[in-house]
Order: structure tokens, then sequence, then C-alpha cells
């Protein structure tokens, strides 16, 4: 076991010595008390409110690693150079790393000289990883963004299912998970898939008084000049202006730009290192102005940010929440003003039902999965692409599956390696002796040899010599840190076994068919409740609040409803063209016809039609086609409804 705390007064003095802080913020202390009592604790504090330190400091005061659960890469960079600033060790694992740089990990994680590593909830589908965390004493496993555990929550990852699985295998000593955005149900989630006592639950409370909450929806011809006047006439401030898509960010980006405004867009088709100057630049200056998706702002700590904007409507109250909390976060007044319209609402409800998929997808996937061996293993994307699924919901369904009983996940796996010797291989084989030295030798005897590389399938190889798998893989991995080999894994495979053999493929067809549907109504829905605090007859600011189950009474005094006495009111919509004269009949059953895999159910031919991609539609390369994306204006299900009445 991990070193106990000596007293509660060490905490405050590691809190002034190691961080400069003299005090805590509201809720860390009963944290850091759930986590010395119970070993388990969930922190839910608004974005600003001090999660980090709930797994920083205790990282100081036990033996062994504290491991922090992130799928933000700025979060880690950002911390990790803090950290080692305070004299702290800390390290990540992310796709970004040079190979050079993972084998300095991993040599500090093997000798005990770290002690936080952050990694992301992907890196736990890596055997190699997994069988080093079995090596090592883990004193606290921290989750962050823990909302995404919960199937019911805004944004569930089926990884983020698993963790709560691998804490336990891993029998870590204490866990902490923590969020900014959960309402009541997705805290119970949380708190019972980590098994965190309720009264370990700490909910610090969501309002910010210090924000300026504006609802101004503006029909979308007269947006841009919106957004310019208020740049222009608001005071000088570090500023985010949120859209939904990416062609949105270039294109409102260049606007501003043209406009004199500095600004730059931001958005996950950019590069790491695009994006990467993009933060740097912004980060740096007190007046610069950032245009992105969703995916900027997480995990990154600007303290200064003196406005938000939503250029479009944000896909759910949770994602608003989080969003607008990245102002203000100094505690000077802010204002965060929604600027979108009842345009965006086809296209957010659209994302929510283009993942659904179809009968006959789930069916087919099912019959394959259901006819494997008892025990089989699959190449995720490669089964994507047969069934038409998107990968994310390909991994939601095997989810679901596993919750029903019918299968089990093991170890995933890579069923090929490739190895370029940086040393000769005498030399290398030198440096062992008796039978580990020959075990070296002949593994690349059995590897092929290409021009540089080795390829090797660990299968085949171990069991031609009688030896375990894991042996193999430490050994290349050792080479690998020795920097005697480069090394390069291929083809990742998912194990699993079967449990259920009773089930039938129309029974679960049926069940995962409602599944989704379940989760298509309950995103559209999500949509609705945004349109519906925008419009609220009543304090908005606590409206929101209500819905993350904090209940206030009379009014938060600046908000929009509150300054004007009046509930907003959305432009009325222009009325869309027909999709018959968008699209002609005859010639769009021809070419359903000519595309039966891709576009042979009308819920594919919506999807097409909506301008949303699935495999079948990319691999046809039909995402090119003029028609794609041609009803982007019209709501999904008034497109599915229209394909179905001039189905071939």
């Amino acid at each position: 076991m991990s070193k106990p705390f000596q007293s509660r007064d060490q905490l405050d003095a590691l809190l002034h010595e190691r961080f400069g802080l003299n005090a805590f913020r509201p809720g860390q202390r009963a944290v850091l008390d759930a986590l010395v009592d119970h070993g388990a604790a969930l922190a839910v504090f608004p974005t600003g409110g001090g999660k980090s330190l709930c797994y920083q400091l205790p990282a100081l005061l036990f033996d062994g690693i504290t491991i922090v659960v992130s799928p933000l890469i700025a979060l880690m960079k950002d911390q990790i150079d803090a950290l080692r600033g305070r004299g702290i060790p800390a390290a990540r694992l992310d796709s970004t790393l040079a190979a050079a740089e993972v084998r300095a990990v991993i040599q500090q994680l093997r000798t005990g000289n770290l002690k936080l590593l952050y990694v992301a909830p992907e890196r736990f589908t890596n055997e190699r990883f997994l069988d080093l965390l079995a090596q090592l004493p883990i004193a606290l496993f921290a989750v962050d963004e823990a909302h995404c555990i919960s199937e019911w929550g805004h944004n569930f990852r089926p990884d983020y299912l698993k963790l709560a699985d691998t804490a336990r295998s891993l029998q870590v000593e204490r866990v902490l998970a923590l969020t900014a955005t959960a309402t009541p149900a997705v805290i119970a989630d949380i708190c019972d898939s980590f098994a965190i006592p309720r009264s370990c639950a700490i909910v610090t409370g969501f309002h910010r008084p210090n924000l300026r909450l504006r609802t101004t929806p503006t029909a979308q011809a007269t947006r841009d000049a919106m957004l310019v006047e208020r740049l222009r006439t608001r005071p000088r401030g570090a500023q985010i202006v949120y859209v939904t898509l990416q062609k949105t960010a270039e294109r409102v980006a260049a606007l501003l730009t043209e406009a004199g405004i500095g600004a730059r867009p931001y958005h996950a088709g950019m590069d790491d290192a695009e994006r990467s100057a993009v933060q740097e630049w912004w980060q740096a200056s007190d007046g610069a102005v950032v245009v992105a998706t969703i995916a900027f702002g997480m995990g990154i700590d600007k303290a200064d940010v003196r406005a938000v904007y939503h250029y479009n409507l944000p896909k759910s109250l949770e994602s608003y929440s989080q969003e607008i909390g990245r102002a203000g976060r100094d505690g000077a007044p802010a204002v965060v003003e929604l600027l979108g319209s009842l345009e965006d609402v086809a296209l957010l409800e659209a994302f929510a039902a283009g993942d659904t998929p179809t009968d006959e997808s789930l069916r087919n996937l099912l019959d394959e999965l259901l006819a494997a061996d008892a025990t089989f293993d699959i190449n995720l994307l490669d089964l994507a692409n047969r069934h038409d699924i998107r990968p994310l919901v390909l991994r939601t369904a095997l989810t679901y599956l596993e919750l029903r009983g019918v299968l089990r996940q093991g170890t995933p796996y890579y069923a090929s390696y490739k190895a370029k010797l940086l040393h000769p291989l005498d030399a290398i084989t030198g440096a062992f002796s008796g039978e580990r030295a020959q075990f070296v030798a002949d593994v690349f005897a059995h590897a092929e040899l290409g021009r540089t590389w080795y390829t090797l399938d660990p299968t085949a190889i171990t069991a031609a010599l009688g030896q375990e798998r894991s042996r193999l893989i430490r050994m290349l991995e050792y080479l690998s840190e020795q920097g005697w080999i480069e090394l390069q894994v291929a083809d990742a495979r998912q194990r699993y076994t079967r449990l259920d053999t009773t089930m039938q493929a129309e029974t679960l067809t049926r069940e995962l068919g409602e599944r989704f549907a379940q989760r298509e109504h309950q995103e559209l829905a999500r949509v609705q409740q945004v349109v519906a605090l925008v419009t609220e007859p009543g304090c908005q600011t606590f409206a929101l609040l209500r819905y993350f189950g904090e209940k206030r009474d009379g009014g938060c005094g600046q908000c929009t409803f509150c300054e004007t006495g009046r509930p907003v009111v959305f432009p009325p919509l222009p009325a869309p063209l027909p999709i018959a004269r968008l699209v002609e009949p005859a010639s769009w059953r021809t070419l359903c016809t000519d595309h039966r895999t891709a576009l042979g159910h009308p819920r594919q031919q919506a999807r097409f039609l909506c301008g949303l991609s699935s495999p079948t539609l990319t691999r046809s390369k039909l995402t090119k086609h003029p028609w794609f994306g041609i009803s982007a204006g019209h709501p999904f299900h008034e497109v599915l409804q229209w394909c179905e009445g001039v189905r071939p």
C-alpha cells in the first residue's frame, strides 16, 4: 500500500510549497479527504474550478504512479509543462510523441522516476501498455472528462466504459473521476461504474456570476455582420468564436481577417503542428480571436478570455456550459453570446440521426459475429467498412453487446510487428547470454526480412518456438527501449469471447435498433433543449443551472431575459426548396440502383443527401458527387421520408 497522509496539515503545506497557493478552492479539500478516507471520489467542478489539483497534489503524497486519463492532448502538454516547472516529474504518452520520446517515458516508468503519467483512453487498447501498467504500483487512477463513461450522457465514448474494469484489473489503490458537466443521472452513472460512494461525489455548483449570458439569435444572412460588429465594439481581450463545421471555421476566420480583426481557424482537420501554432498564438495574445469547432479550448488554461461567441447553436446544454465556461476564468466580467439561428437545427439534427445504423447493417453485423468461433478476433475498421457503420458507432454497438452479456472483450493486440535493426543482429544477440540470446536469434530467424524491415507474426513465431506471446512482445519492447531496433505495429485486432450462444440475430437486431433509436431521440431532444434555453420565458442563467440539478430562485440580473424582461424569439426560417427540385426523381432512382451497396437503404440515401459521410459512401467516392449534401438545409427526417417515397 502507498504511504498514508501523515497529517491533514501536510496538504496545506504542500499546497503552498509546491503550488504556490495559500488556500484550497471550493470542493478541493473535500475531494482529497474522500480519497484519503474512502479511496474514491468524484469531482464535479465548473470549468476553471481547480479539478487538476485534486490529482496533482495527492500524486506527491503517495508511493507509486498517478495515472491521469484524458482525451485532451492540449491539457496534457500544458499541465506537464507546469508540473515540471515546479520540479514535479510528469510525462505523457500520446500519438504525437516520436519513438525515442516514448522509449524515454517508458524507461522513466520502469525506474520509478515519474509521479504522474498522462494518457488518452485509447492507450488502454495497447497490450504492451497494459502489460507495463500491470508491473507498476498505481497509487491513483484519475479519469478526466468522466461524463464520457455514461452511455446516456452527451458525449458517450465506448473506450471510457472500459476504464472502470481496467482500474479494477490493475488493482489501483484509489480512483478519482472528474468532470465539469454532469446531470444528476450522469453523476449516478459515474459513481456506479467506479464504485464511488455517493457521499464522495463532490459537486460545487455551476453558477459563474461574472459571466453575462447573452442570446441574440441572428438570421444566417446577417450573422457575419453581427459577429464583426460585436468584435469591433466590445473591449479588447482574447476571444473564442465557436462554429459547427470545419469549413465554417475557415470561412469565418478569413472574413474576420479581411475586416481587420486578428483571427485564425482551429479544427480537427488541421494537422497537429498547425493546431499547436494557433493555440500558442492565441494563448500568448491578449486580443487574439480563434474561430474553432468544439475541439478547441478543452484543457487550455487561459484565464483572461473576455468573450465567447456561438456563431452556431451548440449541440447540447452540456457542450454550451463547457464552452461558455472558458470565459472569465480569472473572475473578471466576461460576455458569452449566442448568435445561432434555426438554420443550425437541421444540421445538428442530421448529425444526431446520421449515426443511427440501418437494421440491415446491424443484422449483417450480428450474423457475422454470431457465426464466429467461441473466441475470435477482428479488425474493427475492416468490420465497420464491411457493414457501413461508422467506427465509433460500431464500437458502441459492440459495447452494447457486452452489456447484454453476448460478448466479452479480451485484450487487444497487434497481429503484425515490423522491426528495423539499428545495430547488427549479432551485436544485439551478443548483449545477451545463453537461452535469452538464442531466443532473440530464433525470433528474427522466423521473421520475414524485406529490404530493411523484418515483419513478425507473433502468433506464428511463438507457436513455432513453443514460447508465450507475451515474452516475444516484451523482448521487442525491450530492444526498442534500448534503441537497438525501430518498432512499428500494424493490424490492430480486438479479441472477443462469445458468452451467450442462445441469442438470435433477429432478437439482437431489434434490441440494438431500439437502443440506437433511443440514443437518436435523446440527441434530438438535446438540440431542442438548447432552442428552449434561448427562448426561455425567465432567467436563462438559472434555467441552465436547473438542468444540472442546481435550483436557484429569482433571476441572475444579467442574462438577456433579466435585462429585457422579454423572451427571445428566433428569426423565422426561409422556406427551403422542395427536395424534388434539387434532385430529379428519375435520375435519383438510377443513381441508387447503380450504387446499391452505398445507397440501397433510405437512411443511407438521406445521409448522402444531407452530406453525412459513411464508410461505404467514402469507399465508393460518392462524397464527391454533386448531389452529396445538396439537401443539407432540410430536416433529416423530412429527407428520409422523401427517400422512402421514391425508392427504386
